[in-house]
């Protein structure tokens, strides 16, 4: 098998930003489906059809991964934590603030893990990008007309702390997948063995939360499509683009997804984005560029 370059590795990362970024448009249009049930079951059945895809190179890995098991436990809570966190805090504080504190703040997490077990200095490079990436998704949020906070959509404390869960979590995912890929683990049994672990703690809470999601063809298509394009496709392609890329700049590069969900909320849903939020997007692709080596 040919060596895999950083570039490739960047180009399937972009691919996962762009398919997660189609998230929000697809569950607005089965408003009837709770956040935290299209999660779990976007995550839980992905997980599942990951697993089934990977299931022969999960057997062979399966010895080299048990002796991970520390690792694998790691990434598997997150994998789970991730989305019950990330659609709380959109629910509590409210869909600006619960995206921005998530995925701003997943680049930062991953960068301190590094850098705090694996001693990986921090760059001027990454610093300079995250500063400019995270600037970015701030104005594209704050241009979105239907994202101006009122007195009603003040953030609170308990949605903000959702938000940061969800980006360390993100962040430990990514960092605990790079780790295992970097002692010589292909990534495919690494992705799928995290999202299996994690599905069978997210599919048994749809027996509480997931009741609309087959009350109506509509419900279960927004909800199928879910688990296998943004969930299934977009984590292979971020599980084959950190074979080459570190876990602080792989999170760096999927401050896209915010730009991808705000380009389609205006050509899908006719939402209006303020010149403010087209300064942002051009940021992220700024921060981008810098990524690109």
């Amino acid at each position: 098998m040919p060596t895999q370059t950083p570039f490739q590795g960047i180009v399937a990362i972009v691919i996962a930003s762009v398919l997660w970024g189609t998230t929000g448009t697809a569950a607005s249009f089965a408003p009837e489906i709770s956040s935290l049930a299209i999660g779990a079951f976007a995550m839980g059945v992905g997980g599942l059809l990951l697993a089934l895809k990977s299931r022969a190179s999960l057997r062979q890995a399966l010895p080299r991964l048990q002796q991970q098991r520390a690792l694998m436990l790691w990434g598997a809570l997150a994998v789970a934590l991730y989305p019950l966190a990330f659609y709380s805090a959109m629910r509590i504080a409210g869909v600006a603030v619960g995206t921005l504190i998530s995925i701003a703040s997943a680049p930062l997490f991953s960068v301190l893990l590094e850098w705090l077990i694996n001693k990986q200095a921090i760059t001027r490079r990454w610093f300079l990008s995250f500063v400019v990436g995270a600037l970015g998704v701030a104005l594209l949020i704050s241009g979105e007309q239907h994202a101006v906070l009122s007195a009603n959509a003040t953030p609170r404390v308990w949605g903000v702390l959702l938000g940061l869960l969800a980006g360390l979590t993100y962040a430990a995912y990514s960092w605990a997948a790079r780790r295992l890929i970097e002692q010589g683990l292909p990534s495919e049994p690494v992705v799928a063995g995290f999202f299996l672990l994690a599905s069978l703690v997210l599919l048994p809470t749809l027996l509480i939360t997931g009741g609309p999601i087959f009350a109506s063809l509509n419900n279960a298509s927004v909800a199928i499509y879910m688990a296998v394009v943004p969930m299934f496709l977009g984590y292979l392609a971020f599980g084959f683009g950190l074979r080459s890329v570190p876990a602080s700049q792989a999170t760096l590069i999927t401050l896209l997804e915010p730009v991808v969900a705000a380009v389609l909320a205006v050509w899908v849903l006719g939402e209006i984005i303020l010149p403010l939020g087209w300064l942002g997007m051009g940021l992220v692709f700024l921060c981008l560029r810098l990524q690109m080596k």
